[in-house]
């Protein structure tokens, strides 16, 4: 295995179960960020791995190298280069970054071969889980569930008031600050619809979100019959990254299972679009293609940011993302989509924020 991003929180769970299986995994590769370099070399130390390096180049070179299975748990656009790598060398990519693919849906696709991506989202891993009851043609749609995050049923006003230290509460996960805030916004289950429509090619009609609080469902299939499959589980990643790190197998004790002799309760709400229009922005952008998924993300990066400094309201993340996408008119056609057409709409994408930032001083 190649790790990538082995100092972050899909990175470290990864490493605990190739401890607890150290005759099934061995690592290779570890790559991190850099921000945590006392943890990566005490990782590095343990685990001896032929290559090891810091930063964006070195992952790239990571993901190249010869491996049954590169883990990309990278945070953000940065993970791009490297999951074309890990592709392009023939590996199969256990896929937690997924930026990567929203960004450069068409790119990542035309290089990938079938089955070599492996969802790690517990979303798409629990619906590729679940699409095994079934053949293609016989799925009717995709259900994405959703936490609602710190503040499901607040109206838009009273999101206005939220601060960094709230967003940054999520309910059921402990994630990094541009994940957890993600999840607040509801920026994050956008993006895991976009995901969802690049991953197992069914059209965005035919992709839901429903508000399941507790977090147990993790994802559903609905099929033509109308049966619905779904993959239920404690609300952590680790089944997750153990099936990104083993497909299509299973790693034994992986997680502790449902306690099922504990009487329980299970919500489902419809998405409050009004409140949060995260996710009808990231259809809107998914359904564009070309480069507007990479503006939409990286128009949420520098939000982010502005919000943890204190520069906008959290209600003002969505906001200024809209006016981002609104402005963006350079949509070059999927076919002929290039690295360099991805990365120059996310530089645009950065600025043009920035500027809107600025004048909202």
């Amino acid at each position: 295995m190649v790790i990538l991003g082995s100092t972050g929180s899909i990175g470290t769970q990864a490493l605990d179960l190739v401890r607890a299986n150290p005759d099934r995994f061995r690592v290779v590769g570890l790559t991190a960020g850099g921000s945590n370099k006392e943890l990566f070399e005490a990782q590095v130390a343990e685990f001896a791995p032929k290559f090891s390096g810091l930063g964006e180049e070195a992952s790239a070179e990571a993901a190249a190298q010869p491996a049954d299975v590169v883990l990309n748990g990278i945070t953000g656009a940065v993970g791009l280069r490297p999951t074309l790598a890990a592709l392009e060398a023939g590996n199969t990519l256990g896929l937690a970054n997924k930026e990567s693919l929203i960004i450069g849906g068409p790119l990542v696709k035309r290089v990938a071969r079938e089955g070599q991506i492996v969802p790690v989202d517990s979303e798409h891993s629990a619906i590729a889980q679940s699409l095994r009851a079934g053949s293609p043609n016989e799925v009717r749609k995709l259900v994405l569930t959703a936490s609602g995050g710190p503040f499901r049923g607040r109206s838009r006003d009273e999101l206005a008031q939220v601060t960094p230290a709230q967003a940054l509460r999520h309910p059921n996960f402990a994630m990094g600050r541009v994940i957890t805030t993600n999840s607040a916004t509801l920026v994050n289950k956008g993006l895991e619809v976009i995901e969802a429509h690049l991953l197992f090619d069914v059209p965005f009609d035919r992709i839901d979100v429903v508000v399941h609080p507790q977090q147990y469902i993790h994802s559903m299939v609905e099929f033509t019959d109308g049966a619905v499959v779904a993959q239920l589980g404690l609300p952590t990643m680790l089944v997750p990254i153990s099936m990104g790190m083993a497909w299509p197998e299973r790693v034994a004790d992986a997680e502790t299972p449902i306690d099922w002799t504990k009487a329980a309760d299970w919500r489902f709400e419809p998405l409050d679009d009004g409140a949060f229009p995260a996710v009808r922005l990231a259809r809107e952008a998914g359904t564009r293609g070309g480069t507007h998924p990479a503006v939409y993300n990286a128009a949420n990066e520098v939000c982010v940011d502005a919000f943890h400094d204190g520069r906008i309201p959290f209600t003002g993340i969505v906001d200024t993302i809209a006016e981002v996408m609104a402005a963006h008119h350079g949509v070059r056609s999927e076919g002929s989509l290039t690295i360099e057409d991805v990365l120059a709409a996310d530089a645009w994408a950065r600025e043009e924020a920035a500027r809107i930032l600025e004048t909202q001083k």
